[in-house]
This record gives structure tokens, sequence and C-alpha cells, in this order.
């Protein structure tokens, strides 16, 4: 297994992830703050560029599972890396929010291609008895680009400027990324001769799962039960996310925001490690419930109790069920739709989730405006994580989900 070329896979997928991350989905409340206090931009219209950054990576959602099923990993990584630079740089010489607006919907277009949902499409033809643990791992980077890409950028722009900043973010996702693309990434193990996890063929294709189309899928309460307790989730998840760094300004100082923010990182990267290590062998519908209501009780005593060491303590907690939340509905239908499917099934999920998380930066942001303060949208949050997680708890998770015939 150590010497199984699907785990190069995973390593440039992790790598991926980390800079999609790092200056996309961490990025953006990086650059909420930023552009806010440089420009003096509402918040509240800015938040409206990031919904649209996670707006245009839904739609997008469907369109790049359906290409890596096709045509493997290289044009959408390629993609991916041109597009989030161009993105950046828009951000560091934006003069209007209009321009701003541009900058986070080509932003989109990259985070659709770096993703999660987009590197477990990658890796899905690679394994089959250890795919929720290479999803897992995979998946390792967006944490790691949390806990570098928010104090590296913070610093960054303190120290050199905006527009310096986004010229080197540019040039490091373009080095980075384009010669993994190129050199790295396969289509799937037959391309090279292998089989799944480095499998005999025998074994191999004891593991076949027959195909679902996505009307199929769709017509199941399995795929909705994940589709409406993962938009939900993700809709309050990245919400908080991408105004964490606005919240946190009004008990912290700068230094105890990026502490902050960091620690929210670190943990999340403990927890996706403890994933990895434990997923193929549990209930992850259960364990999914557990951590969204873990998530609401977070949201809810920030709501209630918005001081210093409430703020630290649960950004902590939250990155306990931040990095999970956001790629257990990659694994769950990865388990009980096959391989062979993955692709275009979780594209369609994910192009309702990514709709759905799209819209919760505008939440937080207009809640904010009218109430003036965040405690009204993270108690909604709260309350809406529980529904969540009834949801996903809906449906038998211990069973397994056959195409019908």
């Amino acid at each position: 297994m150590t010497h199984f070329y699907g785990w190069r896979i995973v390593a440039a997928c992790m790598l991926a992830n980390f800079l999609g991350n790092a200056f996309g989905l961490f990025g953006v409340g990086v650059y909420l703050k930023v552009l806010s206090d440089l420009r003096g931009w509402p918040v509240g219209q800015l938040s409206g560029g990031i919904t649209l950054f996670l707006m245009v990576s839904a739609v997008l959602s469907l369109p790049v599972g359906k290409t890596i099923s096709r045509h493997g990993p290289k044009p959408i990584v390629l993609l991916g890396a041109v597009t989030m630079a161009a993105g950046v740089l828009g951000i560091g010489f934006a003069g209007t929010v209009a321009q701003a607006w541009l900058a986070f919907a080509v932003m989109g277009i990259g985070w659709a291609s770096l993703s999660a949902a987009a590197m477990a499409a990658m890796i899905a033809p690679w394994f089959e008895k250890h795919q929720g643990r290479a999803v897992s791992l995979a998946a390792m980077g967006a944490s790691m680009g949390g806990i570098v890409g928010v104090p590296v950028l913070l610093f960054a722009v303190a120290q050199a400027g905006l527009a310096p900043t986004m010229i080197a973010a540019a040039v490091a996702i373009v080095a980075a990324l384009v010669p993994i693309a190129i050199f790295v990434m396969k289509r799937a193990p037959d391309e090279l001769g292998l089989f799944p996890d480095g499998a005999t063929g025998t074994s191999a294709k004891a593991n076949d799962v027959p195909a679902w189309t996505v009307r199929e899928a769709a017509s199941t309460p399995a795929l909705w039960s994940v589709i409406v307790a993962f938009s939900i989730g993700m809709f309050v998840q990245v919400g908080f996310l991408t105004h964490q760094v606005s919240i946190l300004s009004t008990e912290l100082s700068p230094e105890l925001v990026s502490v902050a923010a960091s620690t929210t990182a670190i943990v999340a990267l403990a927890a996706r490690l403890l994933l990895a290590s434990i997923v193929d062998g549990i209930d992850q519908r259960l364990f999914s419930f557990i951590l969204l209501l873990l998530a609401a009780a977070v949201y809810g005593t920030l709501a209630v109790f918005p001081n210093v060491w409430v703020l630290l303590a649960g950004c902590g907690v939250f990155g306990l069920t931040m990095s999970n939340v956001t790629i257990l509905s990659a694994i769950i239908v990865r388990r009980e739709f096959g391989a062979a499917s993955f692709g275009p099934v979780f594209g369609f999920a994910s192009s309702i989730i990514q709709v759905a998380t799209a819209l919760g930066p505008s939440f937080y942001g207009v809640l904010r405006e009218l109430s003036g303060g965040y405690q009204l949208p993270l108690a909604i949050a709260a309350g809406l994580d529980v529904v969540a997680a009834i949801v996903v708890w809906s449906v038998d998770g211990r069973q397994r989900f056959r195409r019908p015939f």
C-alpha cells in the first residue's frame, strides 16, 4: 500500500487543497477584513462578493465532477491554478467593490477546481477499501491552509501591503500546481496497469459496484438526506468561517485574532487526522450527527457568551467540527454509491450544497448589519445545525443502498 501510486495522487490533492483553501476559502475572510479596513467598503457589500465566490463554485461543482470522471484531474487542476491566481491578483488591485466582486467570482472557479469535493472526485477511482482514509488525508490540506493562510496573509499585508502580497500568492499558486497537474495527476489506476488500493485483479473485481445515474441517485432518500443536512451544516459553517476574523476582532487584539484563527485550523488538522484513522470503520452518519450537534453548541455558546475566553475556546471546538463536516458528505456518498458514480452523483449533491453554502456569508453579514452584532446570526445558526443533525441521522447509515434494477 505504501508504494501504490494512488498515495501520490493523495499527496498532490493535499497540496492543491492546501493552496485552494489558504488563498480561497480561508483567504476570503482575510480579504473581507483587509478590503473593509483599507478601502472603507461596507462589510455587508463585500460579503455579497464572497457569496458570489461560493455561488460560482456551486454552479461549477457538477461540471467539474463530470470532467474529472471523463477526462481525469489534469485539466481541472490547471484551470484551478490559473483562475485562483488570477482571482487573488484581482483582489490585490481592486479599486471598486464591483472589481472585488469580479475577483471573488474568478476565485470561485479556482476553488471549485481545488476544493475538497474536487479532490474527492480525483481520488475516488484509486481507492475502495481505504477510500475514507485517502479522502480525509487529502483534505488535511484544507486544515493546513487555514493554519498557514490566515496568519501569513495578515502578516504579509501588514508588512508589504495588499498588492505585493497578492502578487506573491499568485506566483506561488501557479509555480506549485502547474507541474503537479502535468507530471503527477493521472485519471485512474488502469492508466498505469493498476487496480484500486494496489489490489490484484481478482480482489479488485470483487469490489465492483454497479454505477448509478444522477437521476437514479436523486430518487433515493439516502442522497437527499446528505444534501439537506450538509447544505444546512455548510451554510452556517462557511458563513461563520468567512466572518470569523470580523467576529473575533470585536473582542480580541489582532495578535489574538491570528492565534484564534490558527487554533481553529490546528484543531481541524488534528480532527482530520483522527477521522482518517477511523473513518472506514465507523457509522459515518452517526459521526456526522454528533459533529453537527457539537457545532450547534459552539454557535449557541458564542451567541450568549461573546467574551475573550469563550471566543478562543469556541474557535478550538469549531475546528474540531469544521474539518470533518466539510468532507463527510463526500465520504458518505462515496461509500453508499460507489466509485464509478461518485463524480457525477456527488457533483450533483455538491452543487446544491454549495448553493446553500454560498448564502452563508451574506446571511451573517446582513443580520450583523440589521441587528448591530453577530449574536442573532450565531443563535439562528445553532438551531439550524440541530435540524441538520436530525436529517443526516434520519436515514439508516448502516444500510447499503444499491442501484435499482
